[in-house]
């Protein structure tokens, strides 16, 4: 027997261990306090990384605004979505109405906030409440001095024109850009508050392109195509 042994070989198989397998053996036991007490830990470890990867991507483009200027903020962020979308957010194979706003509210949800969703004659839309990142970030005060996170100054066409935007929020216009760029229209339309993030934003999803208000292209740098 090793000695100083500070874990049996039995606690340490069972750090190893996916909690979503310990869900699932405890579902299948019929353990249902064990099953939701590790449902809990399997969102609080989600949460831990989900929130520190929010922090950690706003803390690198604090340091490229801070150093280099907005235009390498947005150059920065063209350049990580683009590889973003060849590794994981791929081109939708669907973009009938129903599929992108299933697909929408599966990425909102892995914000681990509540959706609330609903539908009138002209759009469909999504809203967190309240928006587990943008939102998140103030809340933990990441743009106070303590933290350091910084609000973009000036506006620019990856602040949709706004003043003292938070650093971490320039990828949703950066990835409207880039969306009417590769295809010509927006699949997604959000609607912000002014100042950002004093309430949630809204994903709106249009049913006929047409109907998307043009102020919204042009906010982006962009112009609304003809119908």
């Amino acid at each position: 027997m090793k000695k100083n042994r500070i874990f049996t070989d039995e606690e340490l198989k069972a750090m190893g261990t996916r909690t979503l397998d310990v869900v699932k053996e405890a579902i299948d036991a019929g353990d249902k306090d064990k099953a939701k007490a590790m449902a809990q830990r399997m969102y609080d470890e989600f949460k831990f990384l989900h929130d520190g990867y929010m922090f950690w991507t706003s803390g690198l483009l604090t340091y490229i605004y801070k150093n280099f200027g907005i235009d390498a903020v947005e150059e920065a962020e063209r350049e990580a979505h683009t590889i973003e979308a060849r590794a994981v957010f791929k081109p939708l194979e669907k973009t009938d109405t129903r599929f992108v706003v299933e697909h929408t509210a599966k990425a909102m949800r892995g914000h681990m906030q509540p959706v609330v969703v609903n539908e009138d004659d002209e759009k469909i839309t999504l809203e967190m409440k309240p928006c587990g990142s943008g939102e998140r970030i103030i809340q933990y005060g990441g743009y106070e001095p303590e933290i350091g996170l910084v609000k973009i100054k000036e506006p620019h066409k990856i602040t949709w024109g706004m003043k003292d935007f938070p650093i971490y929020c320039v990828h949703c216009p950066v990835m409207e850009m880039l969306e009417i760029e590769n295809t010509g229209h927006f699949n997604v339309v959000k609607s912000v508050s002014d100042p950002l993030c004093q309430d949630s934003c809204i994903f709106n999803i249009y049913k006929d392109p047409a109907d998307i208000p043009e102020e919204c292209y042009t906010r982006a740098g962009k112009t609304k195509p003809a119908k």
